[in-house]
């Protein structure tokens, strides 16, 4: 493990433990990025609905660890809560090939709903693996949502 990699559990612990929450952190290092699972009694408070308040707080680990990292390679990273986000994940890849399916079937695009930028690259990547189809994001900011295509 690297320097940086542990300055960024201890912070994500500090941090974790200023919301008054108890349990553990485990940490798995992919090529990719590195992903954070906090196990807790407290996980509905720190999902919030519809994962808002652990989108909420990624956002400020991440600000928090690039501000105290300053100019060192901050490494990609995300923070978990009860494997939620994993979950959130294997929907994400089951809706990309059910779309891609239909696609394929009816030879016409299919255009997803709006996402965030980390839920849209789960769908272009799911779908590499279909030569087929192509993807596209398109739109600005909020309303950016991917557009699957027969080729």
């Amino acid at each position: 493990m690297t320097e940086e990699i542990k300055q960024i559990l201890e912070i994500i612990q500090a941090l974790f433990e200023k919301l008054g929450c108890s349990g553990s952190i485990d940490f798995i290092e992919y090529p990719e990025n590195l992903f954070f699972n906090i196990q807790t009694r407290d996980g509905g408070l720190l999902i919030g609905e519809d994962g808002e308040r652990l989108k909420a707080l990624n956002h400020v680990a991440h600000k928090i660890i690039e501000r105290i990292l300053k100019d060192r390679n901050c490494p990609r990273f995300l923070i978990d809560v009860n494997d939620y986000q994993k979950q959130k994940f294997g929907e994400l890849k089951d809706i990309a090939r059910l779309s891609a399916q239909r696609v394929r079937y009816f030879k016409k695009e299919i255009e997803l709903k709006p996402m965030p930028a980390y839920e849209r690259r789960i769908i272009h990547s799911t779908l590499t693996e279909y030569p087929d189809i192509v993807t596209a994001s398109v739109g600005e900011g909020q309303e950016r949502r991917v557009v699957i295509k027969p080729l």
